[in-house]
């Protein structure tokens, strides 16, 4: 029982990987999608219920995390057109995490990934890319985007710089 939380992001990244079986932006597409977006609402939930919350839960939600961007990322971009302006901002956004998770080894030995608000408006603003897509011009949704995750990779960037010690809940730079 105590496990189950980890199970439910292990299991994220099975049925996640299971996106590339099936057509871009079909029901069925979205029926995984949303299947995976729900275990990663409940992992969490399920986790601090039961108190059973961990470091290597923290870790095997945040990979899980991880391959469900990397997926979608080559699912969709055939769909999209992104510009090499886009392009080049998703890589430097990439480049800012390495190298927040490059400080977070250096100073605390571990690997680790804040719970920033801006770390969790970017993943709903993320989530909601594919529903958008129906809607939107895919470049608007991706300036959209790289704004969302190019702030809450400056700040986290900026709060593992100034800290003294690891703080993953630390929700702001602007909040104590």
């Amino acid at each position: 029982m105590k496990l189950i939380a980890n199970y439910i992001s292990i299991s994220r990244m099975v049925i996640a990987i299971t996106l590339f079986l099936v057509k871009p932006l079909s029901i069925e597409f979205f029926t995984i999608y949303f299947i995976c977006g729900i275990s990663d609402i409940f992992d969490g939930y399920i986790a601090r219920k039961t108190n059973t919350t961990s470091k290597l839960g923290d870790n095997i939600d945040s990979v899980a995390d991880l391959i469900m961007l990397v997926v979608l990322m080559i699912v969709l971009y055939p769909i999209m057109s992104l510009t090499v302006q886009i392009i080049l901002w998703i890589f430097i956004i990439g480049v800012i995490r390495v190298v927040s998770m490059m400080v977070v080894f250096v100073k605390y030995k571990t690997f680790e990934m804040l719970h920033t608000y801006g770390n969790k408006i970017t993943g709903l603003v993320l989530f909601t890319l594919p529903l958008s897509l129906a809607f939107l011009q895919s470049e608007v949704i991706m300036y959209t985007i790289c704004i969302f995750a190019s702030i809450s990779a400056i700040e986290e960037l900026v709060i593992h710089l100034s800290s003294n010690e690891l703080q993953i809940n630390k929700k702001s730079i602007f909040l104590k």
